[in-house]
Formats: structure tokens, C-alpha cells, sequence
């Protein structure tokens, strides 16, 4: 039976990312990337898919049961979980070292009190819980080799290999600590070099403190702040600079459903976003590795900008089903690689073109390839802004004219015309100004209905989208106008559940709706705290703090959230943890610092407000 996804745990090495049950089990790690093929996936499946089990002995017939207590060690991804026995507390602790040559996961048995039984069962399946590997042992290690992977396990323990799974039974006493450490190599290398794990866990715990101390924001909700940026510090390919969106795939969006997409790779507006919050909080670094990374995803080719790439900048990313798999509570497909690689998302242009500015208004260093890229990107804007699109949502339906779609195209002209007005650029300034009009105007006609005061999902529907709620943050239209207003209350109408969350949009049930899949979803915590941002820029700064700290309960015991929110079963849903859930709470938690008590001027805050047409 599959465990509630908010009873997992992620450690990670920022390269790749391991969810550790509330069980002490080890149900999802893909190695050595994130984007790799899992060899623990019983979380798509059962154990025998994969998965590494560490907790007291269990009697006869009776599985393992949740730890009385878990926590991070501080501001750090090193984590501790505990169980309260009749012999005994133990502790394990649960981290992997940022990787310095073999990734590895290291798990420390530590007694507490009194005698414990334990018992260590790892069970490696490589190609997602396909390939069951040849088990055997050389000297102290055991190691398990399939094709081009080879996974070995050290410790003191002993260990025996039974069907293909390392077991390993010991007790352990107060004050004594039992390591396990498993690596992962290439099959055809040599041995990884022995773990120290002691030493591992004191140079993790030095760079999560290192690394926390650059943040340079000290206001309301830090703690909640400071986890969310380490989740996506963790959710960082360190090589690279890429962000994933998330470590999982095929978690589901409803479950038993069909919305189950596979996130392991870099979108640009997730990592745009980010680049910003990363920004404000103090960490350029990151935003430097990000930027780099883009230029070198994008390349010479910015005509045909994806949407999302590999972590390395990789653009094929054909999408398959695993047939063999269950999938998480029966919810089939399971899906690996993302077919909306190839869609037409122009907001995208807009996102991108956003990022290259916030980063150069917060002290950046310019740089000459990124200001040409930036201009080839508005060029094919120029050309294409009024064509119809998938849209944010990555709709597998027809294409449409869809509102936030034009919104973050004005926003990449307007950005690009604040450049060339910088001086820093030469550009066809009266053109592009012209243009940037031409949009808003054309937003302003064919997006907008006069009748319900609200702009609407696409052009001539009747439908909302919560993605308007982003008008006032881009500085489309300022936070005080009446369509802006006017917007935000449809919204809160007919898309909010009982619990004041906000629906992306609406669906279709049996039916396919707009996206072209049937079936529902649960509240997009983004668009859910997007609101909270709205609230405050419109003056009713107690009703967002109100709805902010209602979604901060939302999140699980060590602070992780999940992309949606069922309100029906009072559950997460979706992959897990969704850096875009984590991006939304920074910025709302931002937001309502930087406002205060005065949130009706606080409309340019959110990144940087474009001037405003007096009309349309």
C-alpha cells in the first residue's frame, strides 16, 4: 500500500534526490541523476521494484511503522527520524554528502536508549524496477551489477545477500552508531573508494550552514523561507546550474487518474522564477549558474526556444510509458521524458526575458551573450505574439489564444524596450514601443469581458484561468484597476475550493476539457499563494496574510509541499516537492514583508512594474 506523499522525506546531493519514507524507507532514488532510471521505485510500484529499508525489526507478518519523530538536523538536508520501541529509541540519520566523486546515500544507526533489534533490507532494481541485478559479495562490500550499473554497500554490519536483497540484522546500543553507506559507479569502473561516513556528515552539515548563512532575508516566516530555498538549492543540478522542477515522476495529480508527468527536467519559467527568489534572498551565485546554463540550452538556435530542456541543457526528451508499473496508488501511466517539450508556450519568451532583466537590475554582471540573446528572442516575438499556443498549462488540446500567453509576451517587449531606453543597447526603440502597445491593446480587446469585469482564460471563452492573477505582479495593468479587481474576484468565485485554494482552471471531469484530459485535479498551491500576492498589492492585506498561513499548513512536517492540494481527501498530490509550490511561497512570504501594513502601494514589488497605458 502506498505511503501519503506528504510522509515523505527528500535528502539530496545536488545532483540527484532520494525520498525517504516516514517508515525509514528508501522508496525512490534515481541514480546517477536526477533524470536517471530509478533504482528504488517501489513508490511507482511495491518493494520489489526497488527500495531500502532501515527501522526496528519487525515480528512476524507485521510491516514497518512510521517513526514517533522526525526532523532535519537545523538548515540542513541531513535527516533524523526516531522510534520509540519496547527495547529501546533509536535513531537514524539520513543524508547524502554533496557528491566529491561516487554519489552516495548514507545511513547512520545511532542507539538512544536500551537494546534495539534493527534490521537493513536493500533491494536494488535497476531501469525503474525492471533489471534485477546479479547480488554478490566482494571482501566486506556488497555490490550488485546490471549492465551499466554497479551499486555497493559498506558497513560494519553483517550482511547476506537473500533473493537478490542485502539484509543485514544487528542491534544496537546507547551511544553506539552503525553506518551503512551505498554508492553508485559505473560498472565498468573500479571500486568506489571506501565511505567515511562520520566525516560525511560533518562536511554536509558545514555546507548546509555555509551555504543558509548567505541568505540575506531576515522577516516574517524566515524558517518557512529558509526550507523552501534549500529545497530548491537541492532540486539544483550542481554541474550545471539547471533547476528540475521536481525529483519525481508520475506522482499524480488525482489519484488513479490520468495527470501523471514526468518533472526531472529544467522548464525556463520555473527557472526563471526562481532566478528571481534566489536573487532577492541573496544568492547570485545560483543566478549566475542559471543564466549560464541558459545560454548554453538555448545556444545559437533561440528561434526554436523549448520550454524545458534536460538538466544539462539537453533538448530530445521523448516521453514513454513504463507498463510494468503500477504507479503510485493505481495511477497509470507511468510516464518518463515530457512530450510538451515540443509544444508552443509563449509565455515562455516572456519568463526568460524577465529573468535576463531582474538579473541585471540586481547587480548581475552584464554580460554581452546574454543581451544577444535577448534580442534574437524579442525579434521572434515580433513575428509570432498574435499566434495561438498550448499555454502555460501545457493544454494537449487544441491551441488558443490564451491571455497570460500575450501578458508575458508584452512583458518581453517591455522589457527589452526598458534596455535599449537604459542606453545600454541600440534596438528599434519606436517599433518596439509600438509594439509593446499594440499588445496591450489587443490583450485589453479580445481578452477581457467587460460584462463580468474579468479577463478570461483565452480569447472569446468564458472560462477563467488562475494565471491572470499574474497581471498585476508583471505590471500588465496596475493593482488598483478595476479589471485587475475585478479579475481577482472572478477568480476567488469560480475557482476557489471550500478551503479558499485556487483551481488552475476548470475541468472537464469524464469529459476532456480544455487541457484534452479527462478527469479532475486537485488546488495549484502556486496559483494558491499567486492570490495571496494579489491580496496584499489590492489592499486587503489581512485576508492574504490570512490565506498565506492557511497554505503554510499545508505542508508536511519537515516543511515540503507537493505541487496540489485535494481537497476532497485532504492530501498532496502531484510530484514531490514541486519547486514551483516552493518558488510561490518565497514570493508570497517577500511579498508580505515587503508590504507590511501599507499592502495597497505595494504593487511594485513583485518584480518590476512596466509603466501603465492610461488606456487600451
Amino acid at each position: 500500500m502506498s505511503m501519503p506523499i506528504e510522509d515523505y522525506a527528500l535528502i539530496g546531493d545536488m545532483q540527484t534526490a532520494a525520498l525517504v519514507c516516514r517508515d525509514g524507507t528508501v522508496d525512490w532514488l534515481c541514480l546517477p541523476r536526477f533524470d536517471s532510471p530509478a533504482v528504488f521505485t517501489a513508490l511507482l510500484g511495491t518493494e520489489e521494484h526497488g527500495c531500502w529499508r532501515i527501522g526496528p525489526a519487525c515480528g512476524p507478518g507485521a510491516g514497518p511503522r512510521p517513526a514517533d519523530r522526525r526532523r532535519y538536523r537545523g538548515d540542513s538536508l541531513v535527516l533524523e527520524s526516531e522510534w520509540d520501541t519496547p527495547r529501546g529509541t533509536v535513531r537514524v540519520i539520513d543524508f547524502m554528502p554533496p557528491r566529491d566523486g561516487a554519489p552516495q546515500v548514507i545511513r547512520i544507526v545511532e542507539g538512544v536508549s536500551g537494546q534495539v533489534p534493527m534490521c537493513s533490507e536493500l533491494r536494488m532494481r535497476f531501469a525503474y524496477g525492471k533489471v534485477v541485478p546479479w547480488v554478490h559479495s566482494i571482501g566486506d562490500r556488497a555490490v550488485a551489477v546490471a549492465g551499466p550499473d554497479s551499486v555497493w554497500l559498506d558497513t560494519p554490519a553483517t550482511a547476506t545477500v537473500r533473493h537478490a536483497t542485502v539484509v543485514s540484522e544487528f542491534t544496537v546500543s546507547p551511544g553506539e552508531r552503525i553506518a551503512f553507506t551505498m554508492s553508485w559507479q559505473p560498472s565498468h569502473h573500479e571500486p568506489p573508494a571506501l565511505a567515511e561516513p562520520e566525516a560525511s556528515l560533518e562536511a554536509t552539515e558545514e555546507f548546509w550552514r555555509e551555504w543558509v548563512e548567505h541568505c540575506t532575508y531576515h522577516g516574517p516566516y524566515r524558517d518557512a523561507v529558509v526550507r523552501s530555498l534549500i529545497t530548491l538549492k537541492a532540486l539544483t543540478y550542481a554541474p550545471t546550474g539547471g533547476i528540475v522542477a521536481a525529483p519525481t515522476t508520475s506522482l499524480p495529480e488525482c489519484i488513479g487518474g490520468v495527470r501523471n508527468w514526468d518533472y526531472r527536467f529544467t522548464w525556463l519559467r520555473d527557472a526563471a522564477i526562481t532566478l528571481s527568489s534566489l536573487l532577492r534572498t541573496g544568492y547570485r551565485e545560483e543566478a549566475r549558474a542559471w543564466r549560464e546554463w541558459l545560454l548554453r540550452a538555448v545556444a545559437g538556435d533561440p528561434e526554436n526556444l523549448q520550454i524545458m530542456y534536460g538538466i544539462a541543457g539537453e533538448r530530445e526528451l521523448g516521453e514513454t510509458e513504463l507498463n510494468w508499473l503500477p504507479g503510485y496508488e493505481d495511477s497509470r501511466p507511468v510516464r518518463v521524458g515530457n512530450g510538451a517539450a515540443g509544444q508552443l508556450q509563449l509565455d515562455v519568451y516572456g519568463e526568460v526575458i524577465d529573468a535576463l532583466h531582474v538579473s541585471c537590475a540586481s547587480g548581475l554582471a552584464p554580460d554581452d551573450h546574454a543581451v544577444s540573446l535577448q534580442l534574437k528572442l524579442i525579434a521572434w516575438v515580433e513575428k509570432h505574439w498574435d499566434e495561438p499556443d498550448e499555454g502555460i498549462w501545457e493544454v494537449r488540446g487544441p491551441r488558443r489564444h490564451f491571455v497570460h500567453s500575450k501578458v508575458m509576451t508584452w512583458v518581453a517587449v517591455d522589457r527589452t524596450v526598458k534596455l535599449i531606453e537604459s542606453g545600454d543597447v541600440h534596438g528599434p526603440l519606436e517599433r518596439w514601443t509600438d509594439l509593446r502597445e499594440t499588445i496591450h491593446r489587443d490583450v485589453c480587446e479580445h481578452g477581457y469581458d467587460k460584462e463580468r469585469n474579468t479577463f478570461t482564460q483565452s480569447y472569446g471563452s468564458a472560462e477563467l484561468d488562475a494565471s491572470l492573477l499574474l497581471i498585476p505582479q508583471v505590471g500588465f495593468l496596475p493593482p488598483d484597476d478595476k479589471r485587475v479587481i475585478g479579475t481577482i474576484e472572478a477568480i476567488q468565485r469560480e475557482l476557489s475550493t471550500e478551503d479558499g485554494f485556487i483551481l488552475r482552471y476548470p475541468t472537464a471531469g469524464d469529459d476532456a476539457g480544455v487541457d484534452g484530459l479527462e478527469g479532475d485535479e486537485g488546488a495549484f498551491l502556486a496559483c494558491s499563494f499567486w492570490l495571496a500576492d494579489d491580496l496584499a498589492m489590492i489592499g486587503r492585506g489581512e485576508e492574504a496574510r490570512q490565506l498565506f498561513e492557511k497554505l503554510l499548513s499545508l505542508r508536511n512536517d519537515l516543511g515540503l509541499l507537493a505541487e496540489e492540494w485535494d481537497p476532497k481527501a485532504q492530501r498532496q498530490v502531484g510530484n514531490f516537492p514541486q519547486a514551483f509550490s516552493h518558488i510561490g511561497l518565497i514570493e508570497a512570504a517577500l511579498k508580505l514583508s515587503a508590504a507590511g501594513a501599507h499592502v495597497s502601494d505595494a504593487g511594485a514589488g513583485y518584480r518590476d512594474v512596466a509603466r501603465w497605458p492610461e488606456e487600451c
